[in-house]
């Protein structure tokens, strides 16, 4: 018995190196890669009843998935080294579609946002800079003293703040936001102090009445109805009510999928885009949104586990800001249908109904799994 035991160890450990090196030679990360799939399964169980249970638009979402899922595969297969090289003419030509789209892109709900090839694709070249502006600025700061000084500080400064300007102007201030948001989580991860961030944001709440003068008037309405949903039941208010509505009347187990009353009578708008969460609180109740948080607290761990452990700055920076900016996205949509965040029109991550923006965050997590996998092909 003994004799077999000691035979089926070495087998058996054999058995485990060949499966780590199957997804070593791929570039893959597993524990990353499951946590996707079962997130986006979940995704197209919910889309499904938010959409009134309408296959065409799950066979969208799961087209656009595929492809999203086929440029993770492809960019997985890049070294750091490689995508450290074409950080800057990434970003230049991001930044050359941005005036682009200032000077002839196309209008789509009063905002010019898109540009078009014709007959070919309609995309928001805002997207690509969500993960183009973390390489460029953690590009700019590999090679220079960390933390960073006061001078590379103002460079990345000029860096960041350009291309939001123009994101911004399109309208589109949730993006800017994050795509801001993407490159100051470089900065914050290469170890700026807290004295100056404290001045920073001292420096940023001075500056809210100047930006308040510059919002649209449908962005002033919105913080506005986020202060107070009842000013305008029927109007700008609508929307939050409703979602709260939707989310309360769930309870702990939930009404049952597609059984929700507020999305399937179509009391709650955008319900199968922005609003998706409400659909999910609704019909699974509070058991259903705290194991969806908890996936994307998974994902979000293991994205920080994958940024702790890269061998360069480079990597460390972009697997951060990445995996961090991802949070956001949950955080954001979850706290503006939730009511403690004004309406900014961001997607739930992989769950709601969404086409650019699904690529762009499988494209990084393929950044993460090679900044895995190449590290751990250095380290063998």
């Amino acid at each position: 018995m003994r004799l077999q035991e000691s035979t089926l160890l070495p087998n058996r450990g054999r058995s485990i190196k060949r499966r780590r090196s199957l997804w070593l030679r791929i570039h893959l990360d597993p524990w990353l890669l499951g946590l996707l799939f079962v997130l986006m399964l979940a995704g197209l169980l919910v889309l499904y009843s938010a959409s009134g249970q309408r296959m065409p638009v799950v066979t969208a979402q799961l087209t656009r998935l595929g492809v999203a899922v086929v440029t993770m595969l492809v960019l997985a297969q890049f070294t750091p080294g490689t995508l450290y090289r074409w950080s800057l003419p990434l970003y230049a030509a991001g930044f050359l579609m941005l005036i682009a789209v200032e000077v002839m892109g196309d209008v789509g709900m009063g905002a010019q946002r898109w540009l078009v090839i014709p007959g070919v694709i309609r995309f928001q070249p805002s997207e690509l800079m969500k993960l183009v502006m973390p390489m460029m600025v953690a590009a700019y700061l590999h090679r220079r003293p960390l933390p960073p000084r006061l001078k590379d500080i103002l460079v990345c400064a000029l860096i960041i703040g350009a291309p939001v300007v123009l994101i911004a102007r399109q309208p589109d201030l949730g993006t800017s936001l994050l795509v801001g948001s993407a490159a100051v989580f470089v900065l914050l991860l290469a170890g700026l102090s807290w004295r100056l961030i404290g001045f920073l944001g001292l420096l940023a709440a001075a500056a809210m009445p100047l930006l308040w003068l510059n919002m649209h008037a449908y962005q002033r309405q919105r913080v506005l109805t986020f202060l107070n949903p009842e000013s305008d039941p029927l109007g700008a208010g609508w929307n939050i009510i409703q979602s709260t509505t939707a989310i309360g009347s769930g309870g702990v187990e939930g009404k049952g999928w597609t059984l929700g009353t507020q999305s399937q009578l179509e009391f709650l708008p955008e319900r199968h885009t922005d609003f998706i969460v409400a659909v999910l609180g609704e019909e699974f109740g509070l058991i259903g949104m705290l194991l969806i948080l908890m996936l994307y607290l998974l994902i979000v761990a293991r994205g920080l586990v994958i940024a702790n452990s890269a061998q360069d700055t480079f990597g460390r920076l972009v697997a951060g800001s990445i995996t961090l900016t991802f949070f956001i996205y949950v955080f954001v949509n979850i706290g503006m249908v939730s009511g403690i965040l004004p309406v900014v029109g961001v997607p739930l991550p992989l769950v709601s109904f969404a086409g650019t923006s699904s690529v762009t965050l499988l494209a990084g997590f393929g950044i993460l799994m090679s900044i895995q996998s190449h590290r751990r092909l250095l380290a063998r």
